[in-house]
């Protein structure tokens, strides 16, 4: 029976504990986050932005929780109403589970698995159903077009993000996280010797391909207001509407995160000297995830809003030929350093 108890239940209250508690954390930081791309928004318009709700405003989102929740959900005569309802919980439950195998430190994930890159771009190109199942169930042409837009959007700049994955995998030699993090650590370069800098054009392609595939602004095709009233989401309201907009912000957070992992070291420090060392390597992770949505919320609020057609052709004329041929000049160069070696030893 101890047997029993120490290498079968255990781990699993473990691994439950961990999800739990990895779940309450990312759900207060989404509300934080929010409140944060609301506040960069208005600094950027000299606008003081929500400030009423709690000291700061920063009540401001669980106000917006509580509105949302106490609503009526008003589901349209016509729709189908099992596929209606089922599609926030996809589109909530999907992006919540890509945070499974995210290694927040180098001793701290929920599953520390072999993949988990080619996990987090399964669940990614999942997210799509959400959308299209929402779109199609509405019965209602606006929300059918923005969910055709948001499949031919997301299946696009996935191409380009599948080849950036290449060219990490090349460099680090492995497919996990933690793996591609400890690949990038260096006591000498420090953070000169992470993936933004010899990767740099696979990083601008990935940060772009970030906003395109979270429907951020200026790609917010999906939701564009004076095109398609508020996109797929259009017949949506209260709750269902907040799990959308809750897979949303976590979709957001997820870019952030994998953006942190594959080019800015993760939780290694920027240098690997005293003081930078003193600090938490959690700390510094969620600091650069900080950062990165500090500049997607930078980019939303600057640059304007892009045509479809513009769109589509940055993903498929300039991004996969971009991709692609970085993916063989790296394996070029990958190579050539293997016949340098042989050739010096």
């Amino acid at each position: 029976m101890l047997e029993v108890w120490t290498n079968y239940i255990w781990p699993v209250i473990i691994i439950v504990a961990q999800s739990v508690l990895l779940l309450v954390l990312l759900l207060i930081v989404t509300a934080y986050i929010l409140y944060a791309d609301r506040k960069i928004w208005a600094a950027v318009q000299i606008r003081r932005g929500p400030n009423v709700v709690g000291p700061w405003g920063l009540l401001q989102s669980f106000a917006d929780l509580l509105k949302f929740v106490v609503k009526e959900p008003v589901i349209p005569s016509g729709a189908n109403k099992g596929v209606f309802l089922l599609a926030p919980l996809v589109t909530g439950g999907l992006a919540l589970s890509a945070w499974a195998v995210i290694p927040v430190t180098a001793d701290w994930e929920v599953a520390d698995i072999n993949v988990g890159i080619l996990y987090i771009f399964a669940i990614s190109s999942l997210m799509v159903y959400g959308v299209v199942m929402a779109g199609w169930s509405s019965n209602s042409k606006y929300p059918f077009l923005a969910a055709l837009r948001s499949a031919a959007q997301m299946v696009s700049y996935e191409v380009s993000i599948g080849f950036v994955l290449i060219t990490v995998l090349l460099c680090a030699g492995s497919l996990n996280l933690s793996a591609i993090v400890e690949a990038q650590a260096s006591p000498t370069w420090g953070m000169f010797a992470w993936y933004w800098l010899r990767l740099l054009p696979m990083f601008v392609v990935f940060f772009i391909s970030g906003l395109a595939e979270t429907n951020r602004p200026p790609f917010d095709l999906v939701e564009a207001e004076s095109e398609l009233v508020a996109g797929y989401a259009v017949e949506y309201s209260a709750t269902p509407f907040l799990l959308f907009f809750l897979g949303e912000y976590i979709a957001i957070l997820t870019i952030c995160a994998m953006t942190t992992i594959l080019f800015l070291g993760g939780w290694l420090p920027p240098f690997q000297v005293i003081p930078f060392t003193w600090i938490p390597g959690v700390i510094w992770f969620v600091l650069k995830c900080f950062f990165v949505f500090f500049m997607f919320a930078l980019v939303k609020a600057v640059v304007p809003r892009y045509r479809y057609d513009q769109l589509m052709r940055l993903g498929w004329k300039v991004f996969l030929p971009l991709s692609l041929a970085m993916v063989a000049v790296v394996g070029g160069v990958m190579q050539f350093w293997d016949y340098a070696g042989l050739a010096a030893k």
